[in-house]
């Protein structure tokens, strides 16, 4: 067999890199985003069961980016500076057993506190125990994929977040309905069998991630090589430039209108992952498996956004339109639900279009810190952003939640997914890169 030629050795090595770490990290953040979603199928019987409100559910779902913002900067810096594999491995253990602890919420043995206090402690240590997750996958990447590579490996990573749901609501809820094992409810065990498996998958990783290509014994040399080289020039860019330091991050004011932009999209997309399933449900019309595809209908087509999204930014190099354009439809297409109203024909494609679009933008946003920044620089912006821009996950399920209990149907909370949306896409226009 003759030598590989010396061309072949980048597209190899991206190869190589994808098929190994892609896979495994999208597995775990697909278990890692299930546990944090989850609740919005439980909720179809905790409500009942032990007597909370949509408000309190909205309070409790947003509770949980209040623990998430708390090690968001401080995780994206250990991976940078320490191990993502180490840091990664210990998320995962602590927020399994926290979320498979949630299903205990309730029981006679824990009446020194209220069930509402249960609720609310328990998803407020589950985002503490998942902080830096998102943040430290995206910085690892980093560590593995040239800047004008971020896209497309990003685009499969954020796969994960319709995956979770694509998959998860029906689990969760055949779950939900069949399963009564030692006389517990069925939302129990929703919580107990998915966070099971992050406890063991926290283990695997100890063993199976590579922290830096320098040190990947399953890569060859001249692809090792020729990998480290690419990201050593690029660092050098960065610290050419100047902005490689922490606080490099805080000064550009980039970082402040990205954050803002995530805000605004958090706010609108987590509150319509957790009531989906309860608008869907309150569609009487349609039988339980109906209303199922319908809640996962609209992630299936978010899938299709990202990947699309993804890749068509890194083939032309073009990212602030790439943000901004997806933000701007999702807001047209909530607008477009609202005139639809219970016209079912109507209402679940426009839901559809508004799922195509309401995550697209996640690949190519999550380029942009690193466009502008670079070593722990990046790293900072990456965690603040994502610390910051997730409290919009609570202000959304909270305002949704507060919304639909006051006014008795879910009519203006729509409003509020469509004013988020156009919002963050008109701020994300206004995003300057360097050439």
């Amino acid at each position: 067999m003759p030598p590989r030629a010396p061309d072949d050795v980048p597209a190899s090595a991206r190869r190589r890199v994808t098929r190994r770490l892609l896979p495994f990290l999208i597995l775990v953040y697909l278990l890692a985003y299930l546990d944090r979603a989850n609740l919005s199928i439980a909720m179809l019987q905790m409500r009942g069961g032990l007597g909370f409100t949509d408000r309190v559910i909205g309070l409790g779902a947003g509770i949980f980016f209040f623990g998430y913002t708390l090690l968001e900067v401080p995780g994206a810096l250990l991976v940078e500076r320490w191990s993502a594999r180490k840091w990664l491995s210990r998320i995962m253990i602590s927020w399994g057993l926290i979320a498979s602890l949630t299903g205990f919420i309730g029981l006679p043995a824990l009446a020194f506190f209220s069930t509402r206090t249960q609720f609310f402690l328990a998803r407020f240590l589950l985002g503490a125990a998942e902080a830096g997750f998102f943040p430290g996958v995206i910085v690892y990447l980093s560590h593995w994929f040239r800047l004008e590579d971020r896209p497309r490996a990003q685009a499969w990573f954020m796969l994960t977040q319709p995956a979770a749901v694509i998959f998860g609501y029906p689990a969760s809820r055949w779950i939900l309905e069949n399963i009564r094992w030692a006389g517990l409810e069925g939302w129990r065990w929703v919580f107990l069998l998915e966070g099971a498996p992050c406890i063991l998958l926290g283990f695997v990783t100890l063993l199976y991630l590579t922290d830096r290509p320098a040190q990947a014994r399953w890569l060859p040399e001249p692809e090792k090589s020729w990998l480290t080289a690419e990201l050593s020039r690029e660092r050098a860019l960065h610290f050419a430039a100047g902005r490689v330091r922490i606080a490099s991050a805080f000064r550009d004011p980039r970082t402040v209108l990205l954050t803002a932009v995530y805000f605004l999209t958090v706010a609108g997309n987590q509150a319509l992952l957790f009531f989906l399933p309860s608008i869907t449900d309150a569609m009487t019309r349609l039988s339980v498996p109906a209303r199922t595809a319908a809640s996962v209908a609209p992630y299936l087509c978010s899938a299709a956004g990202i990947v699309l999204n993804g890749f068509h930014s890194q083939r032309t190099g073009e990212r602030r339109r790439h943000t901004a354009l997806p933000m701007i439809f999702t807001g047209a297409s909530f607008l477009l639900v609202l005139l639809a109203g219970d016209r079912l024909a109507y209402s679940i494609p426009l839901l559809c279009l508004a799922g195509f679009t309401s995550q697209a933008y996640l690949p190519v946003f999550w380029s942009l810190p690193g466009a502008f920044l670079g070593a722990s620089a990046a790293a900072a912006a990456i965690g603040s952003i994502n610390a910051l821009g997730n409290l919009g996950g609570f202000a959304g399920p909270a305002l949704f939640g507060a919304l639909t209990t006051a006014t008795g149907d879910f009519r203006a909370g729509i409003v509020l997914l469509a004013a988020c949306s156009l919002a963050a896409g008109l701020l994300a226009l206004r995003i300057r890169l360097d050439r």
